[in-house]
């Protein structure tokens, strides 16, 4: 029976057990049981369970490496996974393939995102749809149920009063989003309303100028800006303006903020505009008060003029 040994345990003649063990027969382990110790028997028994036990081990494992063999033979050969930007770009290519082919079977993918699924590579959203803040105005129109036409204002706390179906939450939602959430609040007695929802006025984009310019104030944000672009919008500078240490401060986060301090008079100087920084909407710029015309208000105007204008005399 090949090489693969059995264990058999199997009662002699004499009533004992006997020990014939041949390379090619059946391997028989007998123990003497008669006119022997206790302690030997034991010791016996445990000898033959001992040894069953690893010729059965080594049977199993002989059985698990030929499942795995053809698994293994089968399987193609790979080296080390990928990491980093190679990783990204392997996923960026699975999801483009993936786009492309439910594009091509007639699928719709969500507005704003590249196939349904946002940048592959950031995991984030490639042309981010506007969300609904505070203030701003829409208009639901009702194709089939004109009566039920409404124009809705997010309120301060977010929500927007519905005709007849009560109060929605409206902030941070998008346009289909709103749309959706609009037409499941009137199933309730409408049969698959078809809603439509067009932002008729909301928060435009803006920045903030501060400090020594001619007019200080609000300003909507309209196209590509930079900096000497928005101070010349806010007026130009003042005679008591600090030219070199220009603050940009940008919003990160609801807690957090950057800065950047830019010599707008180098640049001018060396009419070389490379740095200088484009707008973001809600970007606030400050303008500090130079040196001199912090003194000045302290010094008398007559020795002042004495040396600012010597040729008076």
């Amino acid at each position: 029976m090949d090489s693969t040994f059995q264990v058999l345990l199997c009662p002699a003649r004499s009533g004992s057990f006997e020990e014939t063990a041949q390379t090619p027969e059946p391997l028989w382990f007998a123990v003497q049981s008669n006119d022997e110790s206790p302690e030997m028997n034991v010791f016996a028994k445990q000898v033959v369970l001992g040894a069953a036990g690893m010729l059965i081990l080594q049977l199993a494992v002989a059985a698990s490496a030929q499942e795995t063999a053809p698994s293994s033979a089968s399987a193609p050969v790979s080296s080390a996974p990928p990491t980093g930007k190679l990783a990204a770009a392997e996923s960026s290519q699975s999801q483009d393939r993936a786009g492309t082919d439910g594009s091509a079977r007639g699928t719709i993918t969500q507005p704003g995102r590249a196939g349904g699924l946002g940048d592959p590579a950031f995991g984030g959203q490639r042309h981010p749809l506007y969300r609904l803040s505070k203030s701003d105005i829409v208009d639901v129109t009702f194709t089939f149920s004109p009566d039920f036409n409404q124009t809705l204002t997010v309120q301060p706390d977010g929500f927007v009063a519905l005709k007849g179906a009560g109060a929605l939450l409206a902030e941070g939602l998008t346009i289909p989003e709103m749309q959706q959430a609009v037409a499941y609040a009137y199933r309730g007695f409408m049969r698959e309303p078809e809603v439509t929802v067009t932002l008729k006025d909301f928060d435009r984009p803006y920045f903030l100028a501060s400090g020594e310019v001619a007019r200080p104030g609000k300003y909507e944000l309209r196209g590509d800006l930079t900096v000497n672009e928005a101070v010349a919008i806010a007026g130009g500078f003042t005679q008591q303006a600090r030219h070199s240490q220009v603050v940009l401060f940008r919003r990160i986060s609801p807690y957090v903020a950057e800065s950047h301090v830019i010599d707008v008079k180098k640049m001018l100087d060396s009419r070389d505009l490379r740095e200088d920084l484009h707008l973001q909407p809600g970007d606030f710029i400050f303008v500090p008060q130079s040196r001199v015309s912090k003194i000045r208000k302290f010094v008398p105007t007559n020795s002042m003029s004495w040396y600012m204008n010597p040729l008076q005399f």
